[in-house]
Protein backbone atom coordinates (compact mmCIF):
# COMPACT_ATOMS: atom_id res chain seq x y z
CA UNK A 1 0.00 0.00 0.00
CA UNK A 2 1.37 3.42 -1.13
CA UNK A 3 2.21 5.77 1.75
CA UNK A 4 -0.48 8.31 2.25
CA UNK A 5 2.26 11.04 2.18
CA UNK A 6 3.05 9.95 -0.97
CA UNK A 7 -0.42 10.14 -2.33
CA UNK A 8 -0.81 13.80 -1.54
CA UNK A 9 0.24 16.52 0.59
CA UNK A 10 -2.04 16.08 4.14
CA UNK A 11 -4.24 19.17 3.52
CA UNK A 12 -5.35 17.40 0.18
CA UNK A 13 -5.20 13.80 1.30
CA UNK A 14 -7.10 14.43 4.62
CA UNK A 15 -10.37 15.40 3.23
CA UNK A 16 -13.52 15.13 4.75
CA UNK A 17 -13.66 11.69 3.67
CA UNK A 18 -10.80 10.53 5.22
CA UNK A 19 -10.89 12.70 8.44
CA UNK A 20 -14.47 11.03 8.83
CA UNK A 21 -12.61 7.65 9.56
CA UNK A 22 -10.91 9.00 12.76
CA UNK A 23 -14.75 8.68 14.65
CA UNK A 24 -15.46 5.69 12.31
CA UNK A 25 -12.74 2.90 12.30
CA UNK A 26 -12.40 1.01 15.96
CA UNK A 27 -8.93 0.20 15.04
CA UNK A 28 -7.45 3.43 13.72
CA UNK A 29 -9.10 4.84 17.21
CA UNK A 30 -7.53 2.38 19.43
CA UNK A 31 -4.14 2.53 17.89
CA UNK A 32 -3.90 6.25 17.97
CA UNK A 33 -5.11 6.04 21.61
CA UNK A 34 -2.16 3.30 22.40
CA UNK A 35 0.82 5.60 20.70
CA UNK A 36 -0.67 8.38 22.45
CA UNK A 37 -0.46 6.75 25.66
CA UNK A 38 3.00 5.83 25.24
CA UNK A 39 3.96 9.53 24.08
CA UNK A 40 2.50 10.42 27.61
CA UNK A 41 4.34 8.25 29.45
CA UNK A 42 7.68 8.63 27.41
CA UNK A 43 7.17 12.68 28.45
CA UNK A 44 7.57 11.64 32.05
CA UNK A 45 5.25 14.45 33.52
CA UNK A 46 4.81 15.16 37.44
CA UNK A 47 2.27 13.39 38.65
CA UNK A 48 1.25 16.48 41.45
CA UNK A 49 -0.45 19.16 38.62
CA UNK A 50 -1.94 19.45 35.11
CA UNK A 51 0.17 20.66 32.64
CA UNK A 52 0.11 22.25 29.43
CA UNK A 53 0.91 20.67 26.13
CA UNK A 54 1.12 21.02 22.46
CA UNK A 55 -0.73 18.52 19.90
CA UNK A 56 1.41 18.70 16.62
CA UNK A 57 -0.51 17.38 14.31
CA UNK A 58 -3.81 16.74 15.99
CA UNK A 59 -5.88 15.97 13.76
CA UNK A 60 -9.47 14.56 14.73
CA UNK A 61 -8.13 14.85 18.67
CA UNK A 62 -7.76 11.69 19.33
CA UNK A 63 -4.59 12.13 20.90
CA UNK A 64 -5.98 15.38 22.50
CA UNK A 65 -8.74 13.21 24.32
CA UNK A 66 -6.34 11.29 25.80
CA UNK A 67 -3.96 14.11 26.95
CA UNK A 68 -7.34 15.14 28.69
CA UNK A 69 -8.16 12.08 30.28
CA UNK A 70 -4.80 12.27 32.01
CA UNK A 71 -5.35 15.27 33.21
CA UNK A 72 -3.54 18.04 31.39
CA UNK A 73 -4.33 21.46 29.23
CA UNK A 74 -3.43 21.22 25.12
CA UNK A 75 -3.99 23.34 22.23
CA UNK A 76 -3.24 21.65 19.23
CA UNK A 77 -2.05 22.71 15.61
CA UNK A 78 -2.90 20.77 11.97
CA UNK A 79 -2.51 21.66 8.65
CA UNK A 80 -5.88 20.12 7.67
CA UNK A 81 -8.98 22.09 7.95
CA UNK A 82 -11.19 18.97 7.73
CA UNK A 83 -9.60 17.25 10.45
CA UNK A 84 -10.45 19.96 13.16
CA UNK A 85 -13.64 20.82 11.86
CA UNK A 86 -14.06 16.99 12.89
CA UNK A 87 -11.98 17.66 16.23
CA UNK A 88 -14.86 20.32 16.64
CA UNK A 89 -17.51 18.59 15.97
CA UNK A 90 -16.15 15.88 18.82
CA UNK A 91 -16.22 18.98 21.33
CA UNK A 92 -12.61 18.16 22.19
CA UNK A 93 -11.14 20.56 25.33
CA UNK A 94 -8.38 22.02 23.64
CA UNK A 95 -7.58 24.98 21.33
CA UNK A 96 -7.04 24.28 17.56
CA UNK A 97 -5.48 26.33 15.26
CA UNK A 98 -4.40 25.63 11.49
CA UNK A 99 -1.32 26.06 10.59
CA UNK A 100 1.78 24.10 8.97
CA UNK A 101 4.61 22.56 10.66
CA UNK A 102 6.93 23.40 8.06
CA UNK A 103 6.14 27.53 9.16
CA UNK A 104 7.05 26.80 12.74
CA UNK A 105 5.57 26.85 15.99
CA UNK A 106 3.54 30.14 16.81
CA UNK A 107 4.24 30.55 20.46
CA UNK A 108 5.91 32.59 23.16
CA UNK A 109 9.14 31.44 24.22
CA UNK A 110 8.76 29.08 26.88
CA UNK A 111 4.84 28.50 27.35
CA UNK A 112 4.66 24.54 27.09
CA UNK A 113 5.36 22.07 29.58
CA UNK A 114 5.45 19.42 26.90
CA UNK A 115 5.00 18.54 23.19
CA UNK A 116 3.41 14.93 21.83
CA UNK A 117 2.98 14.06 17.98
CA UNK A 118 1.21 11.20 16.66
CA UNK A 119 1.84 9.96 13.07
CA UNK A 120 2.85 13.55 11.85
CA UNK A 121 6.47 14.37 11.11
CA UNK A 122 7.27 12.15 7.87
CA UNK A 123 4.87 14.53 6.44
CA UNK A 124 7.83 17.32 6.90
CA UNK A 125 10.04 15.02 5.10
CA UNK A 126 8.46 15.77 1.65
CA UNK A 127 8.73 18.52 -0.63
CA UNK A 128 4.60 18.78 -1.50
CA UNK A 129 5.66 22.37 -3.43
CA UNK A 130 8.08 23.89 -5.49
CA UNK A 131 9.41 26.21 -2.38
CA UNK A 132 9.16 23.24 0.07
CA UNK A 133 12.72 22.32 1.23
CA UNK A 134 12.48 19.38 4.23
CA UNK A 135 15.97 20.18 6.07
CA UNK A 136 14.89 24.10 6.07
CA UNK A 137 11.32 23.06 7.48
CA UNK A 138 12.00 20.88 9.92
CA UNK A 139 14.47 22.90 11.36
CA UNK A 140 12.49 25.67 11.38
CA UNK A 141 9.90 23.26 13.39
CA UNK A 142 12.35 21.79 15.60
CA UNK A 143 14.01 25.61 16.36
CA UNK A 144 10.65 27.03 17.21
CA UNK A 145 9.17 23.99 19.20
CA UNK A 146 12.54 24.03 21.38
CA UNK A 147 11.90 27.76 22.05
CA UNK A 148 8.59 27.40 22.93
CA UNK A 149 9.14 24.88 25.35
CA UNK A 150 10.45 25.19 29.06
CA UNK A 151 13.97 24.51 29.95
CA UNK A 152 12.49 21.08 31.57
CA UNK A 153 10.39 19.81 29.12
CA UNK A 154 10.37 17.15 26.75
CA UNK A 155 9.26 16.63 23.22
CA UNK A 156 7.50 12.90 21.90
CA UNK A 157 6.43 12.74 18.64
CA UNK A 158 5.57 9.48 17.36
CA UNK A 159 6.37 9.03 13.46
CA UNK A 160 6.56 6.57 10.37
CA UNK A 161 9.79 6.89 9.11
CA UNK A 162 10.56 5.51 5.33
CA UNK A 163 14.16 4.57 5.56
CA UNK A 164 17.11 4.85 7.51
CA UNK A 165 18.19 8.31 5.62
CA UNK A 166 14.55 10.18 7.11
CA UNK A 167 15.73 9.17 10.39
CA UNK A 168 18.86 10.69 10.30
CA UNK A 169 17.54 13.62 8.90
CA UNK A 170 15.48 14.07 11.61
CA UNK A 171 17.16 13.92 14.37
CA UNK A 172 20.12 16.01 12.50
CA UNK A 173 18.12 18.83 12.37
CA UNK A 174 16.37 18.32 16.24
CA UNK A 175 19.96 18.15 17.54
CA UNK A 176 20.90 21.32 15.35
CA UNK A 177 18.27 23.25 17.02
CA UNK A 178 19.54 22.34 20.76
CA UNK A 179 17.97 19.29 21.77
CA UNK A 180 19.24 16.73 23.44
CA UNK A 181 17.65 12.95 22.58
CA UNK A 182 17.39 10.31 20.12
CA UNK A 183 14.84 7.44 18.88
CA UNK A 184 12.84 4.72 21.16
CA UNK A 185 11.87 2.24 18.99
CA UNK A 186 9.14 0.06 20.55
CA UNK A 187 8.88 -3.87 19.56
CA UNK A 188 12.10 -3.40 17.52
CA UNK A 189 11.36 -7.15 16.30
CA UNK A 190 7.69 -6.92 15.50
CA UNK A 191 6.92 -6.02 11.96
CA UNK A 192 3.23 -4.96 12.60
CA UNK A 193 3.71 -3.51 16.10
CA UNK A 194 7.44 -1.76 15.63
CA UNK A 195 7.19 1.87 16.86
CA UNK A 196 9.07 4.94 16.26
CA UNK A 197 9.62 7.61 18.53
CA UNK A 198 11.92 10.56 18.83
CA UNK A 199 12.33 11.26 22.37
CA UNK A 200 13.67 15.34 22.75
CA UNK A 201 14.76 17.35 26.01
CA UNK A 202 15.41 20.45 26.07
CA UNK A 203 17.52 20.87 29.26
CA UNK A 204 20.05 18.55 30.01
CA UNK A 205 21.11 15.42 27.90
CA UNK A 206 19.79 12.03 30.08
CA UNK A 207 19.38 8.65 29.71
CA UNK A 208 16.70 7.69 26.52
CA UNK A 209 13.53 5.56 27.98
CA UNK A 210 13.94 1.78 27.71
CA UNK A 211 12.32 0.64 24.72
CA UNK A 212 9.57 -1.72 25.11
CA UNK A 213 9.74 -5.73 23.91
CA UNK A 214 13.08 -5.55 23.77
CA UNK A 215 13.68 -7.84 26.71
CA UNK A 216 16.21 -10.85 26.12
CA UNK A 217 13.43 -13.47 27.15
CA UNK A 218 10.66 -11.48 25.29
CA UNK A 219 9.31 -14.27 22.34
CA UNK A 220 7.42 -11.77 20.23
CA UNK A 221 5.52 -8.66 21.70
CA UNK A 222 4.02 -9.10 24.72
CA UNK A 223 0.26 -7.54 25.12
CA UNK A 224 -1.02 -5.83 28.31
CA UNK A 225 -4.28 -7.94 29.41
CA UNK A 226 -7.43 -6.61 30.08
CA UNK A 227 -6.88 -7.05 34.22
CA UNK A 228 -3.46 -5.14 33.96
CA UNK A 229 -5.50 -1.89 31.90
CA UNK A 230 -7.47 -2.25 34.85
CA UNK A 231 -4.66 -2.07 37.02
CA UNK A 232 -3.13 1.12 35.38
CA UNK A 233 -6.28 2.93 35.57
CA UNK A 234 -7.03 2.27 39.44
CA UNK A 235 -7.85 5.46 40.72
CA UNK A 236 -9.16 7.19 38.05
CA UNK A 237 -12.78 7.15 36.72
CA UNK A 238 -13.87 4.32 33.76
CA UNK A 239 -13.88 6.28 30.52
CA UNK A 240 -17.46 7.09 29.30
CA UNK A 241 -19.18 6.09 32.89
CA UNK A 242 -21.16 8.93 34.74
CA UNK A 243 -18.41 9.75 36.74
CA UNK A 244 -16.04 10.37 33.99
CA UNK A 245 -18.42 11.95 32.53
CA UNK A 246 -18.95 14.87 35.37
CA UNK A 247 -15.21 15.32 35.40
CA UNK A 248 -15.17 16.05 31.80
CA UNK A 249 -17.74 18.69 31.89
CA UNK A 250 -16.22 20.04 35.19
CA UNK A 251 -13.14 20.36 33.62
CA UNK A 252 -15.03 22.26 31.02
CA UNK A 253 -16.87 24.49 33.29
CA UNK A 254 -13.28 25.83 35.06
CA UNK A 255 -12.20 26.26 31.22
CA UNK A 256 -14.98 28.56 30.64
CA UNK A 257 -16.60 26.57 27.74
CA UNK A 258 -20.75 26.03 27.47
CA UNK A 259 -21.73 22.71 29.03
CA UNK A 260 -25.02 21.47 29.30
CA UNK A 261 -26.03 21.05 32.98
CA UNK A 262 -25.70 17.70 34.96
CA UNK A 263 -28.81 15.74 35.48
CA UNK A 264 -29.93 12.50 36.55
CA UNK A 265 -29.80 11.21 33.42
CA UNK A 266 -26.08 12.39 32.77
CA UNK A 267 -24.12 9.56 31.27
CA UNK A 268 -27.13 7.04 31.70
CA UNK A 269 -27.03 4.32 28.83
CA UNK A 270 -30.01 4.86 26.58
CA UNK A 271 -31.89 2.42 25.16
CA UNK A 272 -30.91 1.11 21.83
CA UNK A 273 -27.24 2.98 22.15
CA UNK A 274 -24.42 0.94 23.16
Amino acid sequence: MSRPEHQAPPEVFYNEQEAKKYTQNSRMIDIQVQMSERAIELLALPDDNPCLLLDLGCGSGLSGSVLEDAGHIWIGVDIAQAMLEIALEREVEGDLILGDLGHGVPFRAGSFDGAVSISALQWLCNADKRSHNPVKRLYKFFSTLYACLNRTARAVLQFYPENSDQVELVTTQAMKAGFFGGLVVDYPNSTKAKKFFLVLMTGAAVPLPKALGTDEDANGVSYTSKREQMKKIRGKSLKKSRDWILEKKERRRRQGRETRIDTKYTGRKRSGRF
